[in-house]
């Protein structure tokens, strides 16, 4: 089943400016299955293309987005985000999902998406940019510091035993 990746919301925009010609959002069915194989990489527990393309047409209902980094029609990496607000941040945007094709790492493929939804973010007025990254994932650890993103929390979770809901 697919669902549209535009609901409406006051947040969302087709029209925000990216420079980085190689970056464009994953809004059609097609351009989404096309980043299911990079997406994959970073999340293992997604069974196969429909079920990825069931779950991030639910997300598009809270503002969520793939934007891509292409070579021809090849998706390299991605970045998942949405807009949020709550009372700790105000309006902010929150990366879901950052990830680069294995045979794509240290080609700055991640720093070119982030510096493209600090962009956003500016051009939907959000205060911040917020990801969530494991504690054991030093690797990650090490390039958000060096693109200026720095700890401010520790997220703290428990899984509800019996629920529907998927793995994270």
């Amino acid at each position: 089943m697919h669902h549209p990746a535009h609901t409406g919301s006051s947040a969302w925009s087709p029209d925000w400016r990216i420079e980085d010609i190689a970056l464009r959002h994953a809004d059609t069915e097609v351009e989404q299955r096309a980043c299911f194989a990079v997406m994959h990489e970073l999340r293992p527990h997604l069974n196969n293309e429909d079920e990825f393309i069931d779950r991030i047409g639910r997300q598009a209902r809270q503002d969520y987005r793939i934007l891509a980094a292409w070579e021809g029609d090849q998706v390299v990496a991605l970045a998942g985000y949405r807009f949020q607000e709550n009372l700790v941040y105000g309006k902010f945007l929150y990366v879901d999902d950052l990830v680069s094709a294995t045979g794509e790492r240290g080609k700055r493929w991640g720093e070119r998406l982030l510096t493209a939804l600090e962009d956003v973010a500016l051009q939907a007025a959000c205060v911040r940019l917020v990801l969530d990254t494991g504690m054991a994932n030093a690797l990650a650890q090490r390039f958000y510091f060096r693109q200026g993103l720095l700890t401010g929390a520790l997220r703290f979770g428990k899984p509800i035993v019996g629920s529907a809901g998927g793995a994270a």
